[in-house]
Formats: C-alpha cells, sequence, structure tokens
C-alpha cells in the first residue's frame, strides 16, 4: 500500500506524455485545476489527477474525452482519439487540421466550469494525526473533501495534488493546535525548516513541532509544556508533510 507522505514518483512524473501530457498543458494555461476538471466530468476530483500522474486510466472515455475537448476548444484528437477508417491526419504548415463537429459549451457549463476552476478539493484522509502519545497510521481513502480557493491556494504557493486535510487528535500541541482541529499537510518535498509537521515515528504518525538539533539531529517538540521534548537521529523521523493551515472550534 502507498504510504501517505510519498510524493509522485521520478519515473512517473517523467513519462507523462501524449494525451495525459496535452490535457496538463490545457490545464495549466487555462488556470484550472485538475480536480475542477474531474468534477466538470462528473468524477471524483482525483480521477484526471491519477490520469494524467499515474496513468489510470490508460485513456479517457469517449464522453470525458468530449466534454474536455469541448471546454478547451480542441479536437478530440488531442486527447487521444482513436483513428477512425485508418485515416491519419497530419498537420501541414499554413492549414488548419480538420477538426470534429462539437457542440458549444451552453452558458450554464461554461457557468459551472468557471466556478469549479475557482476552487480545489483537497482530500480529507482519516489518519489521525497524533497529538498525544501517537496513532498508527489508517488506511488512506478519503473520507470527504474540504473545499479551498484555487488563487489563495497559488499564492502560499501550494499544489492542490500535494495536499491532504487530517484531523489533530490530542492536546500536546496545546494551544497551537487542539484535538480535533483539522490540518492542511503540504507533501511537496521540500528540504526541511523549523515549523509544524507531521511525521512518522517508530511506525507512528505525530504532529509536532520539528527544529534542527546538532550533528544529524531533530529536535521532537510538544507546544504543551506538560510533554517532553525528544532529540532524534534524522534517520529516525519520516517528514510526511509542512502543516500550512488549521481550522478548528473557537
Amino acid at each position: 500500500m502507498a504510504r501517505f507522505g510519498e510524493g509522485a514518483d521520478a519515473a512517473a512524473e517523467n513519462a507523462i506524455e501524449g494525451p495525459r501530457a496535452r490535457l496538463l498543458e490545457l490545464a495549466t494555461a487555462r488556470n484550472v485545476s485538475l480536480s475542477a476538471l474531474s468534477a466538470l466530468i462528473g468524477r471524483n476530483t482525483t480521477y484526471l489527477q491519477q490520469f494524467v500522474r499515474k496513468g489510470s486510466p490508460r485513456k479517457l472515455e469517449e464522453n470525458d474525452r468530449r466534454t474536455l475537448a469541448e471546454f478547451f476548444g480542441v479536437s478530440e484528437a488531442e486527447l487521444g482519439a482513436p483513428l477512425r477508417d485508418g485515416v491519419v491526419v497530419v498537420d501541414l504548415p499554413g492549414v488548419a487540421p480538420l477538426q470534429p463537429a462539437r457542440r458549444p459549451a451552453s452558458p450554464a457549463e461554461r457557468q459551472v466550469a468557471a466556478a469549479l476552476a475557482e476552487w480545489a478539493d483537497i482530500p480529507r484522509l482519516p489518519l489521525g494525526a497524533s497529538a498525544g502519545p501517537g496513532a498508527m497510521a489508517g488506511e488512506e481513502i478519503p473520507a470527504g473533501r474540504l473545499r479551498f480557493n484555487n488563487r489563495w491556494l497559488k499564492g502560499q504557493g501550494l499544489e492542490p495534488a500535494n495536499l491532504s486535510v487530517i484531523e489533530v487528535e490530542g492536546d500536546s500541541m496545546e494551544p497551537t493546535l487542539r484535538d480535533g482541529d483539522e490540518i492542511l499537510v503540504d507533501r511537496s518535498p521540500r528540504p526541511m525548516r523549523a515549523g509544524v509537521h507531521v511525521i512518522r515515528l517508530d511506525d507512528v504518525l505525530l504532529v509536532k513541532r520539528l527544529e534542527s538539533g546538532p550533528a544529524g539531529t531533530i529536535r521532537v517538540i510538544s507546544d504543551n509544556p506538560a510533554y517532553p521534548r525528544m532529540e532524534r537521529a534524522v534517520t529516525e523521523v519520516e517528514i510526511v508533510g509542512r502543516v500550512v493551515w488549521k481550522g478548528g472550534r473557537l
């Protein structure tokens, strides 16, 4: 089972090509997230992320491909439509490629697509990062989603595909984090810097403040002074992600 906190495999990233690369290019140019496009075609919000990054599914279904082609105003062939009757369409300089007839998006569809593009649905993972004695990692199946504004995420330098929301358990990080708070965890691979992180230590998932220690060690700190600080070797601490936002009851 894939472990929470692992980034996208580098080889898989480099292997993005063909219709998957074209879809990513179109989405980037239009500044619309893959999760928003997934919702547009009636799929779960990670559907196109899986298609682009991991090649699953191997190809887009016809209705999904048609909807996306209409949204971007491109030929279905650019998104992997199979050749028909053995005809190969060749683009010649100065000659526009033959495009299949397509129905213009309705005003309602354009309005929905524009609204979806403003938001990213971040999965809630029921892992229970412990701010107390520790929680064993659970299944990584999303238990709902929390919606964030794409413009705000971009302003924070955050990529929706690398984000997850989990719930804090315990009181060792009070008053910074309280039992039941939800935290946004950025799993982007970055050099460690001081701050609050979700970590895996001794096969237990924790949320703690980290600081660099002497000679290859990390200080693992609870903000609640009732809990002792720890100093562990860098190799013993797996950094799952950095906590970049919190939400909870007043």
